[in-house]
């Protein structure tokens, strides 16, 4: 088993979301293909127009064929970066994993083998990996580049979500993982920042594989956190061990946290929010926001059951009783809005404002260093006529620059911004009191009109 670095945490707070738990050196702190840092908040050394921070790999080609345009979050382990396909002229999101890693032959292994593994999946719940390879000492993946945001930055803009917007999300999510387990994968860091939203409302799961890959990695060592505490299933605190029935654990507590605005478990330090889960149960998400349906309180108490024996067995499962759920409540259909202030934004609008302001003569890429020692790429796609190119939303002038002062204010009443009294679970309810309502009202009126009779009756005889 590998211990929990014992550092610093945020705690997580209903409607306001400051970000998840810290981490020393976790593969699950990275940064998200068209998202941001584990912390949930913009990359603070992220390079802005006339700043005068340079990054290193600013304009350069990896392996001949990457251009890296722009830096969208940077984390423990790796960095992401906007960057363009100069062969199939198409943007793409390339993960560089940090220079330590470039001589470790167990992690280039691990890394080459997951990378495979996880490009032969096909599910539009998954984020897609086009290539990898290692240029010079850089290991890196070429992915399929998602405009939009990361579900940690949703929750950051609107709060808690309601059963419906809930439901929207863990479909294509389970649906990803699916596919995933059906394959013998696990993902082992199911969490809101590995949860891409496109602008066009698709919700897609990424970094499948890292997890495994730094941990066969010779330099990790035994203060590496394997995982995101908040999310870890009791089995993995205790023996390191995961299956699909972990996904599912940790799918379960993400569940829970986009119904109520938090994690269930806090703490002083990952370790101790980790081990909090061992005989300690999640409680039902009803005890913490009002309006949560019995139905989602049973479906989080299966999916994190202390006993993995008591889940559902997989995500495949998990996906089948939300659609059963989803039907009997008759949740309506629902488009996932992308976060408004999202990292992989910025870094668009970073990359748009450099294109326009450099020479024509400035804008062919740098040559690679001198005589890089190479390992071939690895080439994981058919071609161009399998990729379409995503559709960029309009963006007016003065975007840009004010996106740091946008922040959505808590409604009371409302999830999301969004009325209580439009959700169909909600108007089931009020159609139900008004029916008792009604019944009252009628009974009332039957015992004053009988009273009137008796009455009338009785003095009708006296007289």
């Amino acid at each position: 088993m590998r211990a929990l670095s014992p550092c610093s945490t945020g705690q997580l707070r209903p409607r306001t979301y400051d970000g998840p738990v810290a981490q020393a050196e976790s593969p699950g702190a990275g940064p998200r293909a068209g998202g941001t840092p584990a912390s949930g908040r913009p990359d603070p050394q992220r390079r802005r127009p006339g700043s005068g921070s340079v990054d290193p790999l600013d304009n350069t080609l990896l392996d001949g064929r990457y251009l890296v345009q722009s830096r969208i979050a940077s984390g423990g382990t790796s960095t992401v970066y906007r960057g363009l396909d100069t062969r199939l002229d198409r943007p793409v999101a390339v993960k560089v994993m940090d220079s330590r890693y470039a001589g470790d032959e167990q992690f280039l292994t691990r890394f080459q083998r997951e990378a495979q593994t996880v490009a032969r999946l096909k599910d539009p719940g998954l984020v897609a990996v086009y290539d990898q390879g290692l240029d010079a000492r850089h290991p890196f993946l070429v992915m399929e580049l998602i405009e939009g945001g990361t579900l940690r930055e949703l929750l950051g803009e609107r709060g808690p979500m309601p059963p419906y917007a809930v439901a929207a999300v863990l479909r294509p999510v389970l649906g990803g993982l699916a596919a995933a387990h059906r394959a013998g994968l696990v993902h082992r860091d199911v969490k809101p920042e590995n949860v891409l939203i496109s602008d066009e409302g698709e919700v897609k799961i990424a970094d499948f594989g890292l997890v495994r890959a730094v941990a066969a990695a010779g330099i990790t060592s035994t203060s590496v956190i394997l995982g995101t505490a908040a999310y870890l299933s009791p089995e993995q605190v205790r023996d390191g061990d995961a299956s699909p029935r972990s996904d599912v654990y940790s799918a379960g507590i993400m569940t829970y946290e986009l119904l109520t605005g938090r994690t269930p478990f806090t703490g002083d330090s990952p370790l101790s929010l980790a081990y909090q889960r061992l005989d300690t149960d999640v409680p039902p998400p009803s005890a913490v926001i009002d309006g949560v349906p019995a139905q989602f309180d049973e479906f989080v108490e299966r999916a994190t059951s202390r006993d993995p024996g008591e889940r559902y067995a997989d995500a495949i499962e998990m996906r089948a009783d939300l659609d059963a759920i989803a039907e009997e409540l008759a949740l309506p259909d629902f488009r996932v809005p992308a976060p408004r202030n999202s990292a992989q934004h910025r870094s668009a609008a970073l990359q748009r404002s450099q294109a326009a302001q450099r020479p024509p003569t400035a804008q062919q890429p740098k040559p690679p260093g001198p005589a890089p020692v190479r390992q071939p790429t690895r080439q994981m796609t058919r071609g161009p006529e399998d990729w379409a190119e995503p559709v960029r939303p309009a963006q007016t002038d003065d975007e840009g620059d004010d996106e740091d002062d946008y922040e959505y204010e808590s409604v009371t009443g409302e999830f999301a911004g969004i009325p209580i009294s439009e959700f169909v679970w909600a108007r089931q309810h009020n159609r139900r009191m008004v029916l008792v309502w009604v019944a009252l009202v009628l009974a009332i009126t039957g015992l004053v009109a009988a009273a009137a009779w008796t009455i009338g009756s009785n003095l009708n005889g006296l007289l």
